[in-house]
């Protein structure tokens, strides 16, 4: 009698296994999808929370870090995804690849300015900025770049010293400019050319090589007065954080938002962030390779716990102002959560914004 109930519990639990294979359940055994992501989602998808809001899903993400605008130039055989700062980016990698639908953007990050407070203090004196009033207090953390002055700065090869009230401070010296990663291979460098050509060529976004051939001298200019550059922000980001580099530096609003809202919060110093009044969102685009690929994106864009998690990284979810605001709300010292007064400018085609990109390299 044991034997035969030993024989018909094994039967049972192998019809049970059988079963669940046939139905699709995968409710133990989680989907290991590859992906490339820009860098700056990277400690978004390694938290420990995304990692388990994602198992519970059925879901094990593995991912390499590359910039956005070299993606097309990898291997994808293999993965699952790619994950760029932008469409114009992901517009390449889908013409290149076998997407799997079109892409899915779950949510996306305006460009900033992070400035220490003389350097800010000094740009609002001479015109090429304007700081928030704050009620009275001595210092303030944000503001906004005024673009157009800013660029005819740079066009005129402007000096700090020849800037009033920098005098004072010996670590503003030699020309102004705003750090910012490789155009050829980085997404925010790229974003940060389409952004100043718009407002250089008179509000008119890049249609061809003759609107590339006007503002080429000035981008360039922008480019190579920084020598060498990162093909990340988050190294410049952290320089930055850590007293050392240029005083202006671009980086993505949620690498600020992320750093004010970490549980783990170190000190931020004399941070100022500055809003350009004309600037461009990057909307973080996922590119799906495979079925698995899209089904992380839809994902993404719809849980209710991973859109909180994408807000803890200091990201704003798409359609979603008020996750974002509630999220940042103890740090509005800091964070623009209306983007009051901040235009958004269109950005080029690719093939254009790549074009505008080698040419500022020169």
């Amino acid at each position: 009698m044991g034997i035969v109930l030993a024989v018909v519990l094994i039967a049972g639990v192998a019809a049970a296994v059988a079963l669940g294979r046939d139905s699709g359940d995968s409710g133990t055994a989680a989907k290991t999808v590859r992906g490339v992501i820009g860098s700056e989602k990277a400690e978004f998808f390694a938290d420990p929370d995304t990692v388990k809001a994602l198992a519970a899903k059925g879901f094990t993400v593995r991912t390499e870090t590359s910039g956005s605008w070299a993606m097309d130039r990898l291997p994808l055989k293999g993965y699952d995804f790619a994950f760029p700062g932008s469409k114009a980016p992901a517009d390449e990698l889908r013409r290149g690849a076998d997407a799997q639908g079109g892409p899915l953007r779950p949510f996306y990050s305006p460009l900033v300015v992070v400035a220490h407070r003389n350097a800010a203090e000094v740009l609002a004196d001479n015109g090429l900025a304007r700081l928030r009033s704050d009620g009275g207090s001595k210092f303030t953390t944000q503001g906004t770049l005024l673009m157009d002055p800013y660029l005819t700065a740079a066009k005129d090869d402007r000096t700090w010293q020849q800037l009033k009230g920098a005098s004072g401070h010996a670590e503003l010296s030699g020309t102004v400019f705003i750090t910012s990663t490789d155009p050829v291979s980085s997404n925010s460098g790229a974003l940060y050319l389409a952004a100043a050509s718009y407002v250089a060529d008179g509000g008119r976004v890049a249609t061809d090589a003759k609107a590339v051939e006007r503002t080429a001298p000035l981008l360039r200019k922008l480019v190579q007065v920084q020598g060498a550059q990162q093909t990340s922000s988050d190294a410049p980001f952290r320089d930055f954080i850590s007293g050392v580099g240029n005083p202006l530096v671009l980086v993505y609003e949620s690498q600020v938002a992320s750093l004010l809202m970490s549980s783990q919060r170190q000190e931020v110093g004399d941070l100022v962030v500055l809003y350009p009044d004309t600037t461009v969102s990057s909307d973080h685009t996922l590119v799906p390779l495979t079925g698995h690929g899209r089904e992380l994106g839809e994902l993404l864009s719809t849980d209710p716990e991973l859109r909180k998690l994408a807000v803890r990284h200091g990201f704003r979810p798409q359609g979603a102002a008020a996750e974002f605001s509630a999220a940042t709300a103890d740090h509005t010292a800091y964070i623009d959560q209306r983007l009051t007064g901040v235009r958004q400018a269109p950005v080029p085609t690719a093939e254009v914004l790549r074009s505008m990109a080698q040419r500022a390299r020169g």
